[in-house]
């Protein structure tokens, strides 16, 4: 069975009661269960699904720059659930993974729109700003237009890779204010301690090779968004191009661009492992162990088990955005079997989760209670760093896969990571 790190709570009953999912074992596809496997063949099957036809709308922001809004209006009554999507790294509206989400909520009746980040879904830029993992300044304009829009419909925010730390983000610095508008959110395989993801990156072979992919992304970006970020700027727009490694890329531009001291500063004001405290919005966390973008030891297990409403679940296996399931995988997967439950659930009891925000509001960071999946039945569960593991009962330890992934690493092909 998957880890579930959340102390004991109406959030994690919750989460208990209406994730079944959680109750079986996710056996990952026989023939590909190998990280970088996992998250490049589950990229091209979920590409055979058909682009989606949207509603575009672009939405002026106050400094001059716009974002696109790509809506899938299932029904048209004014209160009707929503959800805000956001994208991963070069992601956009019609991204597979993105795609197999809205297709999840579209049949179970929520109706969808997706925040596509600035430059992004075929917009180009207005202004010589584009996005990063540390600002959240423009997805709350959108909250904020969608809330205008629809002040009666619940709103839920999920976000995938990169998605995922910018609606992070927006969480840890808006706090209590997020919860005026967000009865819930959900975040896939996002990196939360940025250091450990980019370290485990750029380590050879096969995770710098695809770090320099996702590098390459970026600099074909900047090729294309060139007019509008030429100028009397602090950035070298040929040295970015000529950036190898996305730490490269985020030294030479990020960084520069959102007025970071330097590429540290960034990661360090990026990372999500050591903030859980100033969410305040029921929050459930999707993450596989062998993730090359976010190794186990990022992950922070510890933190939410302490937490009220913060919830990680972990899977030993499962790549980065992949959890491909079966001997034959189709285009349903483990983590659209879970999304569909969570929205299904936090819709259909609306009232218990305003009671669980009442909750996290009144959280205090230290009280006890902190509790890992399940209960102790038969006195093995097995203590890892401080974390119960009570998957061990079948004898199935979540850290006794990890430890078989560990020793992948050491002869040059395991997982690693830093930012989609």
């Amino acid at each position: 069975r998957p880890l579930l790190a959340c102390r004991h709570s109406r959030w994690r009953s919750f989460l208990k009661n209406n994730l079944t999912i959680l109750e079986e074992r996710y056996w990952p596809t026989p023939w590909c269960y190998e990280s970088r496997c996992q998250t490049i063949l589950a990229s091209v099957l979920r590409s055979r699904l058909p682009d989606i036809k949207y509603r575009r709308e672009l939405l002026p922001l106050q400094d001059g720059g716009q974002v696109c809004l790509d809506w899938l209006d299932v029904t048209v009554k004014e209160n009707q659930p929503l959800i805000i999507i956001l994208p991963g790294l070069t992601g956009s509206s019609q991204s597979e993974y993105i795609k197999s989400f809205i297709l999840t909520a579209q049949n179970i009746g929520i109706r969808c729109v997706v925040f596509n980040h600035r430059g992004r879904g075929g917009v180009a830029l207005k202004t010589a700003r584009t996005y990063c993992a540390a600002n959240s300044d423009d997805l709350e304009e959108a909250i904020l237009h969608i809330k205008k829009l629809y002040p009666g419909a619940p709103l839920m925010a999920t976000g995938i890779s990169l998605g995922g730390m910018i609606l992070g983000n927006y969480l840890v610095t808006r706090g209590e204010k997020a919860s005026e508008y967000l009865v819930s959110a959900m975040v896939l395989s996002i990196p939360w301690n940025v250091f450990v993801g980019t370290e485990s990156l750029e380590r050879p072979l096969w995770n710098l090779l695809l770090n320099r992919h996702l590098a390459g992304c970026l600099c074909d970006s900047i090729r294309n968004m060139r007019k509008q970020l030429e100028g009397n700027y602090d950035w070298d727009l040929d040295h970015v191009m000529k950036s190898k490694t996305i730490r490269e890329f985020d030294s030479r531009f990020t960084a520069i661009q959102f007025g970071f001291r330097d590429v540290e500063d960034y990661y360090r004001s990026a990372c999500l492992h050591d903030k859980l405290d100033n969410i305040k919005v029921p929050l459930v966390c999707l993450s596989a162990a062998d993730d090359p973008f976010q190794p186990m030891e990022g992950i922070p297990v510890e933190a939410a088990n302490n937490s009220s409403h913060v919830a990680i679940i972990v899977t030993a296996r499962g790549g980065h955005i992949g959890f491909m399931e079966g001997v034959i995988p189709t285009n349903t997967y483990y983590s659209d079997r879970l999304y569909g439950q969570l929205i299904k659930g936090i819709f259909s009891n609306l009232e218990e989760i305003k009671d669980i925000q009442r909750e996290a509001m009144y959280y205090a960071k230290g009280e006890s209670g902190a509790h890992s999946d399940g209960d102790v039945k038969d006195g093995r569960t097995v203590i890892q760093n401080g974390v119960k593991d009570d998957n061990a009962e079948n004898g199935n330890s979540i850290y006794e896969t990890c430890e078989d992934t560990n020793r992948m690493t050491e002869n040059g092909s395991k997982n690693e990571t830093p930012v989609p």
